[in-house]
């Protein structure tokens, strides 16, 4: 059975779901687009310590005092959803990628509508930094928490915006 809590950040509430395993298996926004149904969350319990270490890291991001995460996640998907997340890990801090440049390093070019598929199914979003992808063009494309979260997101990164 998953378990959850809801904390704050500069997006509003964020509901972070544990596995049975204790580990992070969801961090959604209110309004998220493939955000699963709450009864899926399971109860509300504040004290598991992967809440604690993810509230912290989140956080410490938040204030500008980290660009990462090592919150043990337990990521349910795919292996094809799986390798675009690992994918989107690696992508650094402040810097962006396109869908086809992802589809690229998994060693299938012609993929990039199935890396945006797979990047909207992220189910622990800023973690796994899938706002950082963009089009082909630069262009701000998608975002399951919405396009001004994405860019608020990348803003910051980039240092042009603080929360």
């Amino acid at each position: 059975m998953n378990h959850h809590t809801v904390t704050d950040s500069p997006y509003g509430p964020l509901t972070l779901v544990a596995d049975t395993e204790g580990a992070l298996c969801g961090l959604y926004m209110a309004g998220q687009r493939h955000r699963p149904g709450e009864e899926s969350f399971g109860p509300r319990d504040d004290t598991l310590p992967v809440f604690a270490e993810a509230r912290e890291q989140l956080e410490t991001y938040f204030a500008g005092e980290s660009t990462g995460f090592t919150v043990r996640l337990g990521l349910h998907g795919t292996p094809f959803q799986r390798s675009v997340w690992q994918q989107l890990a690696r992508i650094p801090y402040g810097e962006t990628r396109t869908y086809g440049e992802l589809a690229d390093l998994l060693g299938n070019p012609r993929a990039s509508r199935a890396v945006g598929l797979a990047n909207g199914r992220n189910p622990v979003g800023i973690i796994i930094p899938c706002h950082r992808v963009v089009g082909s063009d630069g262009s701000l494309t998608g975002y399951g928490g919405g396009l001004d979260r994405k860019r608020r997101l990348l803003d910051f990164e980039r240092g042009s915006a603080l929360f």
